[in-house]
């Protein structure tokens, strides 16, 4: 059974509150202390990436299982300001499970905490193509991406789509607030 939880890290951006990530893990044993620490965020991050590191070095894992255990070391290593080894992890995860628009998600929100805007695009518009869980996540990502690259209009609608897949979002609500719509 896959579960998968939607996490908001705290991002570095100038006028831009947040950055989310998700957490997913398949399975059980050190690689569900893994999936724990990383959702329910009561170990440091360090710590819990110690616990990942265990279970991706001493685990049997499946390819799925070992994919989704990178990815939760990775959101551990970005709340740990430790980006370039979290798109390492991200980037095994996706060679592992390429069709994990999850891993995508959390790629494009270590490339915005890095103010790598053009990669995080490219990766929040792969999570979008593959469907991400929490595809509501990667369309707010992607806006603040865009309005960093300068396309105001495509980060207005990208922060209007995340309010319509998940409706009373203070964030994504407050982002649109901040536009003013004009017409010709």
């Amino acid at each position: 059974m896959k579960k998968t939880i939607s996490l908001a890290a705290l991002a570095l951006v100038a006028a831009t509150p947040a950055a989310f990530a998700q957490v997913t893990i398949l399975g059980g044993g050190i690689a569900k202390e893994c999936f724990e620490a990383a959702k329910y965020e009561k170990l440091s991050p360090g710590e819990g990436e110690e616990i990942c590191t265990r279970a991706i070095e001493s685990e049997a894992l499946n390819p799925s299982n070992r994919a989704a255990t990178y990815t939760n070391r990775g959101v551990l290593r970005m709340r740990a300001g430790k980006y370039d080894k979290a798109l390492s992890d991200y980037e095994t995860a996706k060679k592992l499970k390429p069709e994990a628009g999850e891993v995508y998600l959390n790629e494009g929100a270590a490339y915005i905490f890095l103010k790598a805007y053009p990669e995080a695009l490219e990766a929040l518009t792969t999570a979008i193509g593959l469907q991400s869980s929490d595809i509501h996540a990667a369309y707010y990502n992607r806006a603040i991406a865009k309005e960093k690259l300068g396309d105001i209009q495509g980060a207005y609608l990208d922060f209007q789509k995340a309010v319509e897949l998940k409706p009373e979002w203070d964030l994504a609500e407050w982002q649109l607030s901040r536009f003013e719509v004009t017409t010709n």
